[in-house]
């Protein structure tokens, strides 16, 4: 208890005007006394869908509750689920595959350690994992990309995790991967010193459409036969379709994987707090849609997407109200 109120108070100083090591404020006075006075929430690299929806849900709740938020850039799920662990955030963003991992201690990057300090609040929506070259390049297909440098986003995003072990099973071999923020890999692609990138991040991925204003691109994504043997090694991947026209170059469906976003916290937040949280974002479909085309998926439908993470008891109570059964192994 007394790490927790040292941690609060940590956090209102920061939301009372610093800024460093990536942390962006917004600066509200809270409503309840006993709700914490600041949160913080780890988002992921610039240049990415995370770091635009974030401070968008956020906002909504600091407006609602009166509470302060604060940003953090993180590399993405992973590092969000570690920070949350480590209680140096409360509230984070992270794909299922990457939740599945931390849960069950299977990610190599989770060293065998369950990590379980983390619950699910609400959906947020699909990440379609999909790819991007220069037209210039030759490049038109993912097994194009056999022997080339790719960008694979951070090392702890659901990119930089998943990416390496899906080529080689797809016989895609000998792929140079390399590490960054979307935003600085956009500018290596630029450069030439990338051949491709492939991210996954909702789309449109800001990034992917920067790079299209600046030249002609190619967006790639996946064979039938590909899409069919990745899901029987990697149940966690869902097929998806990029439809034309989310993004300007793409002229036709585009066929790939996706895995589903969900919005997660600390287990020791105020269940009140949890509950006014879940109801600010889920009752007001419209005002998430600020958040771009990845939001109109953050609809109470789409809390059947998680099958094993426990929901934290404010969002239980608030999807109980809505008429919605919850086994009793996804609340705690």
């Amino acid at each position: 208890m007394q790490r927790r109120h040292l941690l609060a108070g940590a956090v209102a100083s920061i939301a009372l005007g610093r800024t460093r090591r990536g942390l962006t404020q917004i600066v509200a006075g809270r409503l309840n006394p006993a709700w914490p006075p600041a949160l913080v929430m780890g988002t992921a690299s610039p240049g990415g869908t995370y770091a635009v929806y974030g401070p968008v849900w956020g906002g909504l709740v600091a407006r609602a509750t009166g509470v302060s938020f604060a940003y953090r850039a993180t590399e993405g799920p992973n590092e969000n689920i570690l920070l949350l662990d480590r209680d140096a955030i409360q509230l984070g963003m992270t794909t299922m595959g990457v939740a599945r991992q931390a849960w069950e201690g299977s990610g190599e990057w989770t060293h065998g350690a369950r990590l379980r300090s983390f619950r699910a609040l609400f959906p947020m929506y699909e990440t379609p994992f999909h790819g991007l070259a220069l037209a210039r390049s030759g490049i038109a297909r993912m097994r194009d990309l056999r022997g080339r440098v790719v960008g694979i986003g951070p090392e702890g995003g659901t990119a930089g995790t998943y990416v390496p072990m899906m080529l080689p099973l797809l016989g895609i071999d000998g792929v140079r991967f390399r590490f960054g923020t979307m935003e600085d890999q956009l500018h290596e692609l630029q450069a030439g010193r990338l051949d491709a990138t492939v991210l996954a991040a909702g789309a449109p991925i800001p990034a992917y459409l920067a790079a299209e204003r600046n030249a002609a691109c190619r967006l790639l994504g996946f064979t039938p036969t590909e899409i069919a043997r990745l899901a029987a090694t990697l149940p966690e991947l869902s097929r998806t379709v990029l439809p034309r026209g989310i993004y300007p170059g793409l002229e036709a469906d585009l066929p790939t994987v996706g895995m589903f976003n969900f919005a997660i916290c600390g287990p020791d937040l105020p269940d009140d707090l949890v509950y006014t949280a879940v109801r600010v974002v889920m009752g007001d479909p419209q005002a998430m849609r600020q958040a771009g085309p990845p939001a109109s998926e953050t609809v109470i439908a789409n809390v059947r997407r998680d099958g094993f993470l426990p929901f934290h008891p404010g969002a239980a109570r608030y999807y109980r109200e809505r008429g919605l059964r919850l086994a009793p192994d996804l609340v705690g």
